[in-house]
This record gives C-alpha cells, sequence and structure tokens, in this order.
C-alpha cells in the first residue's frame, strides 16, 4: 500500500521496512506538520529557544515511533499524538523544575492589560495573553485547546486524547465558553 493524501491507506514503516520508505515517510511527516508543530509548542512552551528544543523533541519521537505506526489510524492522528505526548511530558518536566501551578479552564485567569487599558490592544498583545492562558491550562485541556484551535473535530480529539467523544465535547464547549467570558472581560476585540 502506498502513502495517499488523505492518510488513509499508508504503509506502515513495519511493512515497507527500508530506509527509503522510513525517510520518504517522515520527510512528508516534517513538510505537512512543521507549522502545526511549531504552533503546538509554541502553546506548550513559552521561551522561544525552548520552543525550538521542543519541536525538536517532538521530531526526534516521531522518527523514533515511525516503526510503531501501523497505519491503525490516520497519520494526522497518529502525529498529534505523538507531539502531544512530548509537549505533556516536556511541560511535566518544567513544571516540576520550576513548580508553576497548572489551573482547570474554569480557574485560570487572563492577567489584567497595564493600567492604559482603555485604549485598543493590538492583535499581538491579544495572542500573547491567549498562549500565556494556553500555557497555564493542565496538558489534557492544553492538548484539546491546541487541537481545537489548529481545526481538529471532536472525534480526532478523542481519539488523540483518549477521552470520551461526550467528555471531549464538553471540554471543547467549556474552552469556548472561557474565550467568550473571559477575553471579552479584558477587552479584547
Amino acid at each position: 500500500m502506498g502513502i495517499t493524501e488523505t492518510g488513509v491507506g499508508l504503509a506502515s514503516p513495519q511493512a515497507d521496512s527500508s530506509d527509503a520508505g522510513r525517510d520518504a515517510l517522515y520527510e512528508r511527516i516534517a513538510a505537512e506538520f512543521s507549522a502545526p508543530l511549531t504552533r503546538l509548542a509554541r502553546a506548550h512552551e513559552a521561551d522561544p529557544s525552548l520552543q525550538q528544543d521542543l519541536v525538536q523533541e517532538i521530531h526526534i519521537a516521531l522518527w523514533r515511533s515511525l516503526a510503531a505506526f501501523a497505519g491503525r489510524c490516520s497519520l494526522r492522528t497518529w502525529v498529534y499524538r505523538v507531539a502531544h505526548n512530548v509537549a505533556a511530558t516536556h511541560v511535566s518536566r518544567r513544571s516540576r523544575r520550576f513548580d508553576k501551578r497548572l489551573v482547570d479552564l474554569d480557574d485560570v485567569e487572563i492577567p489584567a492589560d497595564a493600567p492604559d487599558a482603555d485604549r485598543a490592544v493590538d492583535e499581538a498583545r491579544m495572542l500573547a495573553r491567549i498562549h500565556d492562558l494556553v500555557r497555564r491550562l493542565k496538558p489534557t485541556d492544553r492538548e484539546i485547546f491546541v487541537l481545537h484551535l489548529e481545526g481538529l473535530g471532536a472525534d480526532e480529539i478523542a481519539e488523540i486524547a483518549g477521552l470520551s467523544l461526550t467528555n471531549t465535547g464538553t471540554k471543547i464547549h467549556r474552552i469556548k465558553r472561557l474565550l467568550s467570558e473571559r477575553l471579552s472581560q479584558g477587552g479584547l476585540p
């Protein structure tokens, strides 16, 4: 079986154990998922140099796990599952090191603007606040938030996160409500 555009019918590295087949699959993954993996790293890590390290860790994990990919799910689902596992481990290590408190969706607070909050907030400031909010969430909530922003459906997110479809749908609804309520309170456009 060959590699298809939809991700269905992918040949697994086990079926094509040649280095060339594995290299071709990895090159496709790197090309197709470069931007989403960079955004995922940005959502999990504030420090730009550590973001780059996280992206590299994700790529290493993807390469190493190619042998385990047997095409039982779409390539996209598999890539996100591996990437989110690496990112969650990264956050867990960093939070133990720096003892930062992670919060639930209902408890997260968006930092208030400086005293000049009445003036218009530009798009960069809004994105920075959203990134801060995302980084402060617990890993599972962060994973669902990022995957939803990447445009994945609730069924795909549930499969990647290992949650029920009902639980995933509830969390997505809470994320939308959180953004609507908290960001409008902060005066964002």
